[in-house]
């Protein structure tokens, strides 16, 4: 992710929260990110990785790739491809690529690529207000949805359930690729504690 980029999502997480007249205190408290941490990434002092953006994002009612939109500045129905932002994850290499125009508001396409034997993790509260599908385009993938694993190859396509804690991995020795289709939801969904299930 270019400099440019960092500083401009910088300015969103800002600008984001005080629209919805958040305290950075407030704002910690809503994600579980520590507040010295939201004043380092507002500030642009720490590149964040996917899962503290996850856990902001959802805190604030949009999705990591509204976050990337919203900082590029861009409204318009056609984005090529060298115009798709890409974030990478500094902690795993996880990359992940906005596909879709950022004027499309009901449905987003994230391009995504997981290195041989990486994990991502995202908190339930990050799928609060999308409904989302995986659609395998390459390798393997092992997706853990709370208390239930998927074990996805390619062609596969899996629907989530209510939100759960879930984790992204790859566990074989090449890259995997899958694409993302999230559909957003004007009311959060309730997420679902472990003693609950997972669905």
């Amino acid at each position: 992710m270019s400099d440019q980029l960092s500083a401009a999502l910088a300015a969103t997480v800002q600008s984001a929260r005080k629209a919805r007249g958040l305290t950075v205190a407030a704002l910690g408290e809503a994600s579980g990110v520590s507040r010295a941490m939201i004043s380092k990434v507002e500030r642009g002092d720490a590149q964040p990785t996917a899962v503290l953006l996850a856990k902001l994002s959802g805190a604030l009612g949009m999705t990591l790739s509204e976050l990337i939109a919203r900082a590029e500045g861009d409204s318009s129905r056609l984005r090529r491809t060298a115009q798709q932002a890409t974030w990478v994850d500094p902690d795993t290499g996880y990359e992940r690529r906005a596909v879709s125009p950022a004027s499309s508001a009901a449905v987003e396409l994230v391009d995504v690529v997981l290195p041989p034997r990486a994990e991502v993790s995202y908190p339930a509260e990050a799928y609060q207000f999308i409904d989302q599908q995986i659609w395998m385009l390459d390798g393997q993938l092992r997706f853990v949805e709370g208390e239930q694993t998927h074990e996805l190859e390619v062609g596969d396509c899996l629907h989530l359930g209510n939100p759960v804690d879930c984790k992204f991995m790859n566990p074989g020795d090449a890259e995997c690729r899958y694409l993302v289709v999230l559909g957003k939801n004007a009311a959060p969904r309730r997420a679902v504690s472990p003693q609950n299930g997972s669905r």
